[in-house]
């Protein structure tokens, strides 16, 4: 009975608030749209539901009684395409790391996105996060042992892959995609002791987070809030409170990108509850004053000056004992988001002055946030209508972010073209126009 129960079919159903009734009406329905007959009754769909597989047909009908459009289905791969939620965002429960997780490699097989996970549903699960564990998590009690040995090989892995350059991990998505399947299947199928689960959902969360990272460079947000969001359950499976912390901070900092600044606020408040390392604070204080200042609102400056000072407090409180996923946390960052911070509160001057020194202060080795740093330093200088020195900022960002191949970049660069427009005929404008467009 807890098989059927946890079926993808009755997981879909019940996260649309939908009855068997209005299941098989649906199905009938779908069926009849297309002037044929369909035979299927609960019964059927109870057979379904304990691994008799549908015809392809059925499948078809299937996903258009849930809302989903037809071409969702992949009729070999029952029923894993079949999609857990109506929002997008899988609750908290006893064995929601693993849905999260079939959740986030199910939409990265989607060759197109037709569902945005919407603020509110984002807002909620983060005050759920903040609000601590209501469940125990669920022990997997058949299957294989897995072996320790071959964790550490996943492990080490996942850790090389994370930590290569940019230039380099561009070529890497395939290979951290199976890595996470991997760890996923595991968790699914096979039987860990509790310490091995712990490492494995650890090791979830930290790959989940690199996964979703690239789908957020290459744009692709929905895939990057369902990996960010399996990544924070598994974080949560581990009781690692300032990797769910950190997982939060980034689906704030991709609302703020989206411009949904109020959605950033909320999840940032709820992710500083628990956060304990100096390090993990300082970046969540850091994102909280970006996306405060973006708001608009003058009001609030107190609040971002006192983020943003208690950022410089933490960051002067973080030793070397950091988590991986904020080991990077530097003055170079610092600086560039304190000066972000106020380009939006007006103070350009100052503004201007920390972003440079920050784009100075960044190492080599972080080549894809010296293109980002470029971009803001010619923000800045459009801002100051110093339109040649932004310019040759710009032109910078644009050449480094293609050489290693960072989407993010030449979007925000794509976002100040129209800025330049005006001073098309000043020197040196004229001529990142054209790189721009090649």
């Amino acid at each position: 009975m807890e098989e059927t129960a946890r079926h993808p079919l009755v997981l879909a159903r019940l996260a649309l608030g939908m009855t068997m009734e209005e299941f098989v009406s649906g199905i009938r329905d779908a069926a009849a749209r297309r002037g044929l007959r369909s035979g299927t009754d609960e019964a059927r769909v109870r057979k379904w539901q304990r691994g008799v597989r549908p015809s392809e047909e059925s499948q078809i009908y299937i996903a258009e009684a849930l809302g989903w459009p037809a071409d969702i289905v992949r009729a070999d791969d029952w029923p894993n395409w079949i999609p857990l939620t109506a929002d997008g965002v899988i609750p908290f429960g006893p064995h929601s790391s693993v849905y999260a997780l079939r959740e986030a490699l199910r939409t990265a097989m989607e060759r197109r996105t037709f569902m945005t996970i919407p603020g509110t549903a984002l807002a909620a699960l983060a005050a759920d996060w903040a609000a601590g564990p209501a469940t125990a998590l669920a022990r997997a009690r058949d299957g294989k042992p897995v072996d320790e040995d071959f964790v550490a090989l996943l492990e080490t892995t996942g850790q090389r892959l994370g930590g290569l350059a940019t230039e380099e991990r561009q070529h890497a998505p395939a290979l951290l995609d199976a890595c996470l399947s991997t760890v996923t299947d595991l968790l699914t199928h096979g039987h860990c002791t509790p310490a091995v689960g712990l490492r494995l959902h650890t090791l979830a969360a930290s790959l989940a987070q690199t996964v979703a990272w690239h789908r957020f460079d290459q744009g692709r947000h929905t895939h990057a809030s369902q990996y960010w969001i399996a990544g924070l359950h598994n974080a949560r499976a581990a009781k690692d409170h300032d990797m769910g912390a950190g997982l939060l901070g980034d689906l704030a900092y991709q609302a703020a990108w989206r411009h949904d600044h109020t959605t950033a606020v909320h999840i940032l408040n709820h992710a500083l509850t628990r956060a304990n390392n100096p390090a993990a604070r300082c970046l969540l204080q850091l994102r909280l004053a970006r996306a405060l200042a973006a708001q608009g609102d003058r009001s609030e400056r107190r609040t971002v000056l006192r983020a943003l000072a208690a950022a410089e407090q933490h960051l002067s409180d973080a030793g070397t004992d950091r988590p991986a996923w904020c080991a990077w946390v530097s003055e170079a960052d610092l600086a560039v988001d304190s000066g972000q911070a106020l380009l939006d509160l007006g103070d350009t001057g100052r503004a201007h002055q920390l972003i440079t020194e920050g784009e100075h202060l960044l190492p080599t080795a972080r080549d894809k946030t010296r293109g980002v740093f470029l971009a803001y330093r010619a923000a800045s200088y459009l801002d100051l209508k110093e339109p040649e020195a932004a310019a040759a900022a710009a032109s910078q960002s644009l050449l480094l972010a293609r050489r290693i191949g960072a989407p993010r970049c030449i979007s925000l660069i794509d976002g100040l073209l129209p800025r330049f427009q005006p001073y098309s005929r000043t020197q040196g404008v004229s001529e990142f126009l054209q790189l721009a467009v090649v």
